[in-house]
């Protein structure tokens, strides 16, 4: 039975303008009626993806949000933290050598703010809802730990840089292409599928009441992980490859389309 829904955002739940519509807000308010989970999965932090919460009505005390693409399993409301791993600033050093070598640009991440690299070429990286920037070389960046680091340049340039990543590199990290001009670099460890996974252990259930809907290859873990693994019209091919559950676009209202047949909501 399908206790818990996990939606990724950008090309899955919004629009292309990044808007929930109105079709998919109303079909996961009946959803979270009916008393399933609703879940956000999402490479940001909860303060840039805050107002998509509200818009849903996910601001009870037992609602969670997955960020920086399973590194932190967060309370909505309370901000309390149920779930968190990321990477040391010993664990960034040969990704800093390799892009400075390589001129490739590096925004480093951790669970509050976002630091651009300054001795690496310019980054094009963007995020909202006040989430703060401060730029500084690398030998600058504090020694805690970092949730994600983020290549972002035109898609040309990215796919530059997963050809020349070494056998070494794609060990030491998870690599996974987010959008078509942002290339993310997590711990190892580190999926949308493991921090479902605490979450679903935290409500006492397992992947076999899990539903996932996702695009891109940030989402595949979730998808493979999840009993009914759905991927939209506009998933890259390798994702859609993954599962048998597919629905419409982003464009086309695809998660309420299947909601709305799976769960009878009409």
């Amino acid at each position: 039975m399908i206790k818990l829904v996990a939606l990724d955002l950008d090309n899955t739940l919004l629009t292309n303008d990044k808007k929930i519509s109105k079709v998919n807000e109303l079909a996961l308010k009946k959803l979270s009626a009916k008393g399933v989970k609703v879940v956000l999965c999402t490479g940001r932090p909860i303060n840039a993806i805050w107002h998509y919460i509200e818009q849903l009505g996910l601001t009870d005390p037992a609602d969670f949000t997955i960020t920086f693409n399973g590194a932190l399993v967060i309370n909505n409301t309370s901000r309390k933290t149920l779930a968190k791993q990321g990477l040391s600033k010993a664990d960034l050093v040969p990704l800093h050598e390799f892009s400075k070598a390589n001129d490739f640009p590096l925004d480093i991440l951790n669970f509050d703010q976002v630091y651009p690299i300054t001795d690496l070429v310019k980054s094009i990286y963007q995020l909202g809802g006040g989430i703060k920037f401060e730029p500084m070389t690398f030998d600058e960046l504090p020694d805690q730990l970092y949730a994600k680091v983020v290549a972002a340049q035109k898609p040309a340039i990215l796919d530059k840089m997963v050809a020349s990543l070494t056998p070494e590199l794609k060990k030491q990290y998870h690599v996974a292409r987010s959008q078509p001009h942002i290339l993310e670099f997590l711990s190892p460890t580190t999926d949308k599928s493991v921090g479902l996974h605490a979450l679903l252990q935290h409500f006492g259930w397992d992947e076999s009441n899990l539903m996932a809907f996702g695009d891109a290859e940030n989402d595949a873990g979730m998808l493979k992980s999840a009993e009914i693994g759905v991927a939209m019209a506009n998933a890259q091919p390798a994702i859609t490859a993954l599962t048998k559950y597919h629905t419409g676009t982003n464009e086309e209202d695809g998660v309420a389309e299947f909601v709305d047949k799976y769960f009878k909501l009409d």
